[in-house]
C-alpha cells in the first residue's frame, strides 16, 4: 500500500504577526446656513406722520424668521438730533429675547411707479468683511439713520397715494453638523387616523348611538372614550348615561356632530364642502365658529386649536362680531386679540356694529366692549415700543452714502 504524505508548512517570518489595518474613517460636516424670512410693511398716511418728532417711530407689527422676532422702524423726523429733520430713518430691531444673534439683513423702499428702480440695501449676495451683522440683545437694531433725504422722498416714485412700502428680509445665521448615515430606511407616515376612521365608515363594532334633529349617528365606546374626557365621564363614569343604545344630544347641530365625529376618528378636519353641500367661505367659518364650541364642550383640545387658528385666517364684517364673542366665551386668547385688532382698524368698526353679531356680543359679553373700546382707542395712538428705552444699541451699517458706520444710537 502507497503511503499518503500530508504537507504542512510554516509560517515564515513574514506572515508571523497579523497584518496591520488603518484605523476607521468617520467623517462629518459643519453646515452653517441662513434661515430667511421677508415682512412687507406698508406706511399709509405718510403726511400726517411729519411732525411726530424726532427719535420717535412707527413700527410695523412683529414677524418671526428664525426663531426669534423682528420689527421694522420708520422715523418720519429722522433719528438723530443732529440731523433736524432732513432725513428719514429705516431700521430692523430684534424683537424678542436673544443673545448676540448673527443675520444679514436687506432693506428696501419699493419703487411704487411700476419701472422697479427700488431703493435697496442689502448684505445677501455680497462679501462682507467682518461676516454678518451680530444684534447683542433684545432691542438691538440695524439700519440707516440717514436713509433717505425728507426733500427727495417726498417728490420721489416711492411715495403714492400718501404712502410708501417696505420690504425687509431677513436672514438668520444657523450652525448645524451632520454626521454619515450607515442606513436609508424609509418610515411611512402613520395611517392610524385612516383606519379608524374606515371602522367608523363601516359601522362594524358599534355600540353606541347618538340621536340628533331625527338623524342618528352610530360609534364605539371605547374610541369616543380614548379620545374625549366629557365622552369618558358620559359613558363610563360614575354618571354614565343608562341607556346608551341611542343618546339624545341636544345643542348642536347634525352637521357639527358629524364633523366631531369625523376628526375623533380620523384626527384631521372634513372637508367643509362635501360635509354640507355648501361651497362659500360664509360656511367654512359657520362650521369653524359651531366645531369651535363642540371641541370646547367634549374637551377636544386639539380640534378647538386647530378652529381657532382657522378662524384666525377669515375674517368678515358681518361674521367677526360672533367669533369675537366665541373667543371671549371659550377662552380663546390669540383669536380674541386678532377679533380685536380686525373691528378696531379704521372703517371695519361702524360696519361690525350694524349686524346681529354684534348685538349678540353685547347681549352674550358686555365686558368685551370695554376691552372693545380701549384697544380701539390704543390703535389710534402710535406703536407701543418694543426696544428697552434707554439702553444702548450699536448701528454697525453703512449710512447713505455707503461709508462704513459704527456709532451708538
Amino acid at each position: 500500500m502507497g503511503k499518503v504524505f500530508r504537507e504542512t508548512s510554516r509560517p515564515s517570518s513574514s506572515s508571523s504577526c497579523p497584518a496591520s489595518s488603518s484605523p476607521p474613517t468617520t467623517t462629518s460636516t459643519s453646515i452653517t446656513e441662513t434661515v430667511n424670512g421677508t415682512h412687507h410693511f406698508k406706511i399709509t398716511g405718510y403726511s400726517l406722520s411729519k411732525g411726530i418728532g424726532i427719535g420717535k417711530y412707527i413700527a410695523s407689527d412683529t414677524f418671526n424668521v428664525g426663531g426669534y422676532s423682528w420689527a421694522i422702524y420708520f422715523y418720519p423726523d429722522g433719528k438723530s438730533v443732529e440731523d433736524n429733520a432732513a432725513y428719514v430713518s429705516l431700521f430692523i430691531a430684534l424683537a424678542s429675547e436673544g443673545t448676540d444673534v448673527r443675520a444679514l439683513f436687506e432693506l428696501t423702499l419699493l419703487d411704487q411707479s411700476g419701472n422697479e428702480r427700488h431703493k435697496v440695501h442689502s448684505h445677501f449676495g455680497r462679501t462682507l468683511d467682518s461676516g454678518p451683522y451680530t444684534l447683542k440683545y433684545r432691542g438691538s437694531m440695524w439700519g440707516y439713520k440717514r436713509f433717505f433725504k425728507r426733500t427727495s422722498l417726498e417728490t420721489s416714485d416711492y411715495l403714492k397715494d400718501d404712502c410708501l412700502s417696505v420690504n425687509c428680509m431677513v436672514g438668520v445665521v444657523k450652525s448645524h453638523t451632520e454626521g454619515p448615515k450607515i442606513y436609508s430606511i424609509p418610515v411611512p407616515p402613520s395611517s392610524m387616523g385612516h383606519q379608524f376612521g374606515r371602522l367608523l365608515e363601516s359601522g362594524k363594532g358599534t355600540d353606541v348611538n347618538f340621536e340628533i334633529d331625527g338623524e342618528i349617528f352610530a360609534a364605539h365606546k371605547l374610541v369616543l372614550a380614548a379620545r374625549s374626557p366629557v365622552f369618558r365621564a358620559q359613558l363610563f363614569g360614575p354618571m354614565k348615561d343608562q341607556n346608551t343604545r341611542c343618546i339624545n344630544v341636544e345643542d348642536i347641530e347634525a352637521p357639527v356632530f358629524k364633523a366631531l365625529l369625523h376628526f375623533i376618528y380620523w384626527d384631521s378636519l372634513p372637508d367643509i364642502e362635501e360635509l354640507t353641500g355648501i361651497n362659500s367661505n360664509g360656511s367654512s367659518t359657520l362650521m369653524a365658529q359651531h366645531l369651535l364650541a363642540a371641541a370646547d364642550r367634549y374637551g377636544l383640545d386639539r380640534l378647538r386649536l386647530l378652529c381657532e387658528a382657522n378662524l384666525c385666517k377669515d375674517f368678515a364684517i358681518n361674521t367677526v362680531a360672533t367669533t369675537l364673542a366665541l373667543a371671549e366665551q371659550h377662552h380663546c386668547f390669540q383669536l380674541k386679540v386678532v377679533c380685536l385688532r380686525f373691528v378696531a382698524t379704521p372703517g371695519n368698526l361702524s360696519g361690525v356694529m350694524q349686524t346681529d353679531g354684534y348685538k349678540h356680543l353685547k347681549e352674550s359679553c358686555p365686558s368685551v366692549l370695554t376691552e372693545l373700546l380701549e384697544y380701539v382707542a390704543r390703535v389710534s395712538e402710535h406703536s407701543v415700543s418694543l426696544c428697552r428705552h434707554g439702553n444702548e444699541a450699536i448701528l454697525d451699517g453703512s449710512d447713505i452714502n455707503g461709508r462704513r458706520v459704527k456709532q451708538r444710537l
